[in-house]
């Protein structure tokens, strides 16, 4: 059990073993069955802080059963905060009470070790009972059968449309949202190796990407995160890279240059499917350790603009600054240039690809809000920048980036980041998309059952990014459905499952990357031992795994048109 409300930390990381020949794994359930007794543990609808635990036994013989039920939680509160390397195991400074109960019955609780009932049971011949065990933070009392009815329920209700996969990932995705007891709002932490084995929630884009489908589904839930994560920032339009694990903002390790983009991309994209302009008038606070007075939504957007215009800011070819990254947390260290000097003079062609397509529909958002001087100027950046993406088309695809003292960097080699921004934003000619999509299809994708890999030729191990992946089928889907909609079967559970029948991630839920097939561990993720971080250490639950193959599918059925989209072909 995890709790993310004030800090990132373990209340329970295991728990009694109950074996058991066939497990059922549901999107907001795990049940567990054996010849006469099954017991499913249920996370319930809403924001309850507990897990609701049925355990439903049948007598088959023809004798009188007599049985000792026993649930058994290990209480082991634990602070995750910045952990590289071997855990620290740091109790939280004001540990929770936990408590277990048989609902109408016995009640027991703790801040530290392990929490037991028992209860006896006699059934008839051909009789059955039902026992409800709660585990967590308590918040009243309960009935148990109705939680358990209603939440099914609501759950079933509240999915979307679509194959079951899809529905899978809505339900892993929104379950993922946890209320934030500092800054207020939900947090869409990317989870997996990143917050429950490292300690942080970052980067800022991340939830702010996953928010993306579910301005479709839940926009109500995506406003939330918008609001939360542009809390994160400093009064001068800053995000930080990430809060670390006590909920401090994280700046030592990276500052990237896009990621005022995905705000105002989230904000624009809310705003256009929802119409709700009133919600920008809303005050937004900054992070408490700014002592600043909380703005309005919209002031807080206008202001990262300017962070983005004005101090992230354009180099001397005139693309976004690199800073000490873009998208790409290594784009430096593979860029094989001096790092401080990359840093102090490299651009990014991917995040002036990506900005002349967010800064447009952004302008839409400021001009509907009356802030007319702000759109104008946020079109002419896009125009500039779409015109600079566009001049650095080598005939075979876009370069990723410039260093100062070596040139362009991807002349020689196919970065894929950049390649559908590049679609997207229009800097492509039609018959220059069409080519690159059969590069792309011919370099990257060839003997590769989860999809492109994110470089040509292959670096070892080749990758596969969820996140990139998605933009690839949005942009593809313009100029070559066919290509878009097998870019998408290869994305999903079900490609990896087969692809991969052996390896247990990416079964149920993933990770941020696969390996790729040239990989000693194809279908599996990546790993830095010498830096002391690994997605291989906690290789699901990861955000990306479900909320960038969800988005792909809302974009390739047309139920999730975005301003400034063209027309995508039917299917």
């Amino acid at each position: 059990m995890w709790d993310e409300h004030v800090d990132c930390r373990w209340l329970a990381e295991r728990t009694g073993r109950f074996e058991a020949p066939t497990k059922l794994f549901g999107p907001t359930f795990f049940r567990q069955s054996a010849a006469n007794i099954e017991r499913t543990v249920l996370c319930p609808e809403g924001e309850a802080p507990w897990l609701l635990i049925r355990v439903e036994v049948v007598n088959p013989g023809s004798e009188v059963l007599r049985h000792v039920l026993t649930e058994e939680w290990a209480v082991q509160p634990r602070l995750v905060d910045l952990e590289f390397g071997p855990s620290r195991n740091e109790a939280p400074a004001h540990p929770s009470v936990v408590a277990l109960e048989e609902c109408g019955g016995e009640r027991v609780e703790t801040t530290t070790g392990l929490l037991t009932i028992t209860v006896p049971i006699e059934l008839a011949p051909g009789a059955r009972t039902t026992v409800w065990f709660r585990f967590g933070l308590f918040d009243g009392p309960v009935d148990p059968e109705a939680v358990y009815a209603d939440s099914l329920s609501r759950l079933r209700k509240r999915l979307p449309e679509g194959p079951d996969e899809i529905r899978w990932h809505a339900a892993l995705l929104t379950g993922g949202a946890c209320v934030d007891g500092v800054l207020g709002g939900h947090t869409l932490n990317q989870g997996s190796a990143y917050s429950f084995r490292h300690g942080f929630n970052g980067a800022a884009r991340d939830p702010l990407q996953h928010a993306l489908p579910l301005v479709h589904l839940e926009p109500d839930l995506a406003l939330s995160v918008l609001r939360n994560t542009c809390a994160w920032g400093s009064p001068d339009g800053d995000l930080p890279y990430a809060l670390d694990g006590r909920k401090q903002p994280w700046t030592q390790l990276f500052r990237p240059s896009d990621q005022n983009l995905w705000a105002l991309w989230l904000a624009a994209e809310y705003a256009h499917v929802t119409n709700d302009l009133a919600a920008f008038n809303e005050p937004v606070p900054y992070h408490p350790s700014h002592h600043a007075e909380p703005v309005p939504l919209a002031e807080n957007l206008r202001r990262q603009f300017r962070f983005f215009a004005d101090e992230v800011g354009v180099g001397e070819h005139g693309h976004v600054r690199i800073l000490n990254a873009d998208w790409n947390d290594l784009a430096i260290t593979e860029s094989g240039v001096d790092r401080e000097l990359m840093i102090e003079r490299g651009e990014s062609v991917l995040n002036s690809a990506m900005a002349a397509w967010v800064l447009p529909v952004y302008a839409r958002l400021a001009e509907r809000l009356g802030d007319h001087l702000t759109a104008a100027e946020a079109r002419q950046r896009a125009d500039d920048l779409r015109e600079r993406v566009a001049s650095e088309w080598n005939g075979r695809w876009f370069r990723r980036a410039h260093a100062p003292g070596k040139g362009p960097i991807g002349d020689h080699d196919l970065w894929l980041e950049v390649q559908p921004w590049a679609i997207l934003c229009g800097a492509a000619a039609p018959d220059q998309a069409r080519a690159l999509l059969k590069t792309i299809d011919e370099k990257c994708r060839t003997g590769s059952p989860l999809g492109a890999r994110h470089r040509w030729p292959f670096s070892t191990p080749s990758q596969i990014w969820f996140s990139v992946n998605t933009t690839l089928i949005w942009a593809a889907a313009q100029y070559d459905p066919d290509l878009a909609w097998d870019e998408f079967t290869r994305m999903t559970l079900h490609a990896h499952t087969t692809a991969y029948p052996g390896t247990w991630m990416g079964t149920l839920s993933g990770p941020d990357c696969y390996l790729g097939p040239e990989s000693d561990r194809p279908g599996e993720t990546w790993a830095l031992p010498d830096s002391g971080v690994a997605m291989q250490a906690y290789p699901v639950a990861n955000l990306h795994s479900h909320s960038q193959p969800l988005l792909a599918h809302l974009r390739l059925t047309r139920a999730a048109r975005t301003p400034g989209s063209r027309t995508l072909p039917p299917r």
